[in-house]
């Protein structure tokens, strides 16, 4: 028996995140101070919605720890294991750092979806960590209505040589190292069927080299595009880093075929909850409407966003003084 396993979830990949605004408003609530401190120095927390969190362990090195985990995005078991596996590795990427070991993370309906599916995205997880030298070393399941899948990772970086989103200054080139269209074309594979195997590699290539080389070349600032869009994660870049961002909407890659997903209709509700949360901080007035939602499209496993410039990545904008109170604008 064949199985379509994006039938099975109500939304698919980071698009079915809750929306930026509302988690914004809960975990507002837990800033602050812990009663007793502990062991070690936090360098990134909660503060600016960072890609992940970082301690302080010595010198020479910082400890980053992240958890992502979403409902299928693809209908294949073993591509959606491995797609799920480097969107959470791409978290300790984006700080700067390399991963060392991860957890599995997995919700599945026992009683509706045969054992060896869940076997099989495993195997896609295990495989894409080997592909980065992570090391998978068990996790945890429960049975839920729903498939979900995941990891829980925890690398290294050096303390002073972070990517973080905080960090952008004015003068800086903004450059994109994946296409973006993620969204919009799962969308339309859970509607139709149709695959799309560009998307499909494009998802399940680890941030890695980006990472390394963003490193080496001695930037400081940087994010991954996933589930709030291009627009929703340079918004959190640019306000933390009390700056605006001009972006140029002809520089921008796009993935085979999503501009004809837009225009037929296929758009996740994540995107246009990401439009709608960055609208009022970004001046779109230069762009068509289909434009503006695959600048905000929930992308799932996207690339990094780097201020700054790498080998093989399009320069899609910069960075600017504040400007009229807009975090974003496209021109």
């Amino acid at each position: 028996m064949s199985y379509r396993l994006t039938r099975y979830a109500h939304g698919g990949g980071c698009a079915c995140k809750i929306p930026p605004g509302e988690l914004e408003e809960v975990v507002r609530r837990l800033n602050g101070a812990p009663a007793s401190q502990p062991a070690g120095e936090l360098l990134v927390g909660l503060d600016d919605g960072d890609d992940a969190a970082v301690v302080r362990v010595d010198g020479d090195r910082a400890l980053i720890a992240t958890t992502d985990f979403f409902t299928p995005v693809v209908d294949d078991a073993y591509d959606w294991g491995r797609i799920a596996a480097a969107n959470a590795l791409s978290d300790v990427y984006a700080m700067g750092g390399h991963p060392v070991v991860a957890l599995n993370l997995l919700a599945w309906p026992r009683e509706i979806l045969p054992m060896e599916l869940a076997a099989e995205v495993l195997r896609g997880g295990m495989d894409v960590c080997s592909s980065a030298s992570c090391h998978l070393a068990g996790g945890h399941s429960v049975d839920d209505p729903e498939p979900k899948y995941g990891l829980a990772v925890t690398g290294f970086g050096h303390p002073d040589r972070l990517l973080r989103n905080d960090a952008g200054r004015a003068g800086l080139p903004l450059s994109l190292t994946k296409p973006l269209g993620l969204g919009v074309l799962n969308s339309r594979h859970k509607a139709t069927g149709e695959r799309f195997p560009a998307a499909v590699e494009v998802m399940v290539t680890l941030n890695a080299a980006a990472s390394t080389a963003a490193v080496a070349a001695g930037l400081t600032c940087a994010t991954d595009v996933t589930g709030f869009g291009l627009l929703g994660h340079l918004h959190k870049l640019a306000r933390a880093s009390g700056v605006s961002a001009v972006v140029d909407a002809a520089a921008v890659p796009y993935l085979d075929g999503a501009h004809e997903a837009v225009r037929d209709g296929f758009v996740p509700g994540g995107s246009r909850r990401n439009l709608d949360w960055v609208r009022p901080h970004a001046a779109l007035d230069t762009v068509p409407e289909d434009t503006a939602l695959l600048l905000a499209d929930a992308q799932t496993s996207g690339g990094l966003l780097i201020a700054g410039e790498i080998p093989g990545a399009p320069v899609i904008g910069e960075l600017v003084p504040p400007r009229d109170g807009r975090t974003v604008i496209v021109r």
